[in-house]
């Protein structure tokens, strides 16, 4: 057994039920936390609650912005609130019920700042649109909101969701409550955040290269990226791409179910969304055992360079996985053109995106992206046929995986949280890398195949910090990945409970 199992044994959250958590045995293995005790809940208890009626919408979101307005100068993660609008949703919700899976009950919820919310200030973390007010909020906030859904806030991320470090010249930088010093992860860096200091129970995210599933590992939440075309799409304009995917973030597997069943659902305004399935992801969750046949790769095929320090603590997590009846075989088909076929695909994304995008907008670009739009304006016919093709084969090869496996398991980063100050990781486990998308490699996978994919933290790994494992799930296997995912959030204790920021400089956190 590896050293760091024993710490995911001592450090274990405390178990959680439907209306109060309880305290751990030894308060010391538990991080500091004094927001509302409603903030501490999982989203499913305070549904619960709801629901019941033993707590109103306005008192859960009073709660809210309680905790926002206490915490947010540390990290900076839902810069733009809605208070007004929010309080108003809320006393029509008081009053209102329903019987889908889904419903929120009056649940207040964070909205990334790419997604538009009706007559709330929209930025895409860029000057050009930095006083934008959208007339019309985007059909997944629609739907979300009829599902009982609070828009409380707007999330903070990097530019047009470039990068996986969440800053912008609009609203400065997000901070990782685990250590203030520290990258938070991006581009849904302030919802990751915001859940991890118990701001929100649940907020939106979008994914192209990690963009859930990174800073959900580095702030010890629940990220998951779906199928495209399960919730929405990434863009009305791109509406046919599928690379860029939205999904839900939480604290916790059944949290995240609960989200993704209110977000699912077929929308004619998407050409690739399709109907939720029969049965609600929740039920699935319910049902999750501890015996999954797990394939794990560390590098995936050499793909990835890994830190020691977090291929240690994730050996720790497979021998508790192993232990708890789960077959582990360390193995992955081989992916030899993978990272060139996800860069040309990224490219054609970008170049598409900025195609009529107003010199007024793209004026202010920083210099990474625009060498994305540059690097996807210069793709040739044969670059792209030559994607598709590779593309195919990637994906037959995983279909063919899955017959002897139910999950790909792999590190969602290679390395711990860097400082925030470094714009993106340069080295890992001695390798130099050498562009800002280098150090996110294992998301290519998912997001060049459609596989679903989901981060989840598996414990406090080095300098007391989440670690996430990364499980890659079957086509539309959506159901079966939550499952096996609670399984692994069970054996390593989790899920873990929301932190007061810890505030240090950069010369504390090394």
């Amino acid at each position: 057994m590896l050293p760091t199992a024993a710490v995911l044994l001592t450090t274990k959250a405390p178990a959680m039920t439907l209306v109060n958590p309880q305290p751990s045995s030894d308060a010391s293995d538990r991080p500091e936390y004094s927001g509302p005790e409603l903030c501490r809940l999982e989203a499913v208890a305070v549904v619960g609650l709801l629901r019941r009626g033993e707590v109103s919408s306005r008192e859960v979101l009073e709660a809210a912005y309680d905790r926002i307005g206490a915490i947010e100068p540390a990290i900076n993660a839902t810069p733009t609130l809605c208070t007004e609008r929010a309080f108003d949703a809320a006393e029509k919700l008081d009053t209102a019920n329903c019987d889908h899976p889904g419903w929120l009950g009056g649940l207040p919820i964070g909205i990334k700042d790419l997604t538009p919310v009706s007559g709330v200030r929209t930025t895409f973390g860029t000057p050009g649109f930095a006083d934008f007010v959208p007339k019309d909020s985007d059909p997944l906030v629609e739907l979300l909101e009829a599902r009982g859904g609070i828009v409380a806030g707007k999330t903070n991320t990097p530019e047009f969701g470039a990068g996986g470090n969440t800053f912008n010249d609009v609203f400065g930088a997000t901070r990782n409550p685990w250590d203030t010093a520290l990258n938070a992860g991006g581009s849904s860096g302030g919802a990751a955040a915001s859940l991890a200091a118990g701001e929100l129970w649940l907020s939106h995210g979008s994914d192209h290269g990690g963009s859930l599933r990174t800073p959900a590992a580095y702030c010890g939440i629940v990220g998951l990226r779906p199928s495209p075309g399960m919730c929405g799409g990434a863009s009305r304009d791109n509406g046919f791409m599928i690379e860029g995917v939205q999904g839900p973030m939480a604290r916790s597997v059944r949290d995240c179910a609960l989200f993704l069943d209110a977000m699912s659902g077929f929308d004619p305004r998407f050409p690739i969304s399709y109907p939720a399935p029969a049965e609600s992801f929740q039920s699935a969750v319910e049902r999750a055992d501890g015996r999954i046949r797990i394939s794990f790769s560390l590098d995936l095929g050499g793909l990835s360079p890994v830190d020691r320090e977090v291929e240690d603590h994730l050996r720790g997590v497979l021998s508790l996985l192993e232990r708890g009846g789960s077959q582990i075989e360390e193995t992955c088909p081989p992916f030899p053109e993978l990272e060139r076929t996800y860069r040309v695909l990224r490219g054609m994304t970008w170049a598409t995106m900025a195609r009529r995008m107003p010199e007024d907008i793209t004026r202010h670009f920083k210099r990474t992206l625009t060498e994305n739009v540059a690097f996807g304006e210069a793709l040739t016919m044969a670059d792209i046929a030559q994607a598709n093709l590779d593309r195919t084969a990637i994906y037959n090869a995983m279909v063919e995986h899955f017959q002897r496996f139910d999950v790909l398991a792999c590190p969602v980063v290679g390395c711990m949280p860097h400082a925030q100050s470094e714009e993106w990781v340069q080295e890992i486990n001695g390798q130099i890398l050498t562009d800002y998308m280098d150090w996110l490699r294992f998301a290519f996978l998912a997001s060049t195949t459609g596989l679903p994919a989901i981060s989840i933290p598996v414990g406090l790994g080095p300098r007391g910090l989440p670690v996430g494992l990364q499980l890659i799930g079957k086509p539309r296997g959506e159901a079966a990945l939550l499952a096996a995912a609670r399984a692994v959030e069970v054996a390593v204790g989790g899920p873990l409970t929301p932190v007061d920021p810890k505030v240090t400089h950069l010369s504390e956190s090394l």
